[in-house]
């Protein structure tokens, strides 16, 4: 009797059983609002992987170096240039599957941001092989086993519908793999602009020379030709500075958007810091 005399009033547990029930549903909305704003965030990353087909096309590029150099080069520099087209060409797959390991790491994020079904085996199978070091270009042990990480994580994600909780699993999980990838990308992209500056000093090198021994007056019409070819290369060359800018500064982007989701997460890993500014490529006509 004297127990029960100390319980509070039904009234009183109804109020609190309301104000608890409150402040459950209050918290769970927080919860819910800032889940659904992370996921937003992460298609929006996601929606940026396009932006990296100019790494693919300047890649391209890269290993056609040689045949667009032929016809300026001496014997002997098309003997030296042969050489090292050999290793452009053999080089070529590798950085191709640093990139498209990382498109497939965010096209598989923005899958799983927008609750849909994402399968990876096309992606997973053609990075099976792995890639290897090319100390020439900057890519390193470190580049490899970060390619390596991301398509062991892409090939457990193959096949099935994964829960909301795996996009912020698989944030953590995959930021040290993603960050050095994007790392491999911007050194190998430097190594492609000083490839670029190389072919341009080659033939524009080339048609400052010839051009100078053609004040001939028979050669007056050579000269004119050789002078507004000149200008078109030297245009030509000038546009590709700015996509290597432009094709930095996408990878860069990304770089510090994947930091900014992950830096967003409870228990983000120890290692997440803010990028720093990519490296402008220095050939002419780069972007200010």
């Amino acid at each position: 009797m004297h127990a029960s005399s100390a319980l509070p009033p039904p009234s009183s547990l109804l109020r609190r059983c309301w104000q608890l029930a409150l402040l459950a549903l209050l918290l769970a909305g927080l919860t819910g609002c800032a889940g659904q704003r992370r996921l937003e965030e992460v298609r929006q990353f996601a929606a940026l992987s396009p932006t990296l087909t100019s790494y693919a096309e300047l890649s391209q590029r890269y290993r056609d170096t040689y045949q667009r150099e032929q016809p300026y080069l001496t014997a002997a520099a098309a003997q030296r240039e042969k050489a090292i087209d050999e290793k452009r060409r053999d080089a070529y797959p590798d950085f191709m599957a640093i990139q498209q390991a990382v498109v497939a790491y965010m096209r598989a994020l923005g899958a799983m941001a927008g609750s849909e079904q994402f399968r990876v085996d096309d992606q997973v199978k053609a990075a099976a092989t792995g890639i290897k070091t090319w100390p020439d270009a900057g890519i390193t042990d470190r580049h490899v086993s970060a390619y390596a990480g991301l398509t062991r994580l892409l090939a457990r994600l193959a096949g099935g519908r994964q829960q909301d909780q795996a996009v912020q699993a698989m944030l953590r999980e995959g930021y040290e793999p993603m960050q050095a990838s994007l790392e491999a990308m911007s050194t190998v992209l430097r190594h492609y602009d000083k490839t670029h500056d190389n072919e341009r000093a080659i033939v524009l090198g080339m048609l400052d020379v010839e051009t100078s021994f053609a004040d001939n007056p028979h050669d007056r019409l050579l000269a004119v030709l050789a002078k507004a070819h000149r200008q078109e290369k030297a245009s030509e060359y000038r546009l590709l500075g700015l996509r290597h800018t432009l094709a930095a500064r996408h990878v860069h982007e990304i770089q510090t958007r994947h930091q900014a989701l992950v830096q967003g997460l409870e228990g983000a890993p120890a290692s997440v810091r803010v990028a720093t500014p990519a490296a402008v490529p220095t050939a002419t006509g780069a972007l200010p």
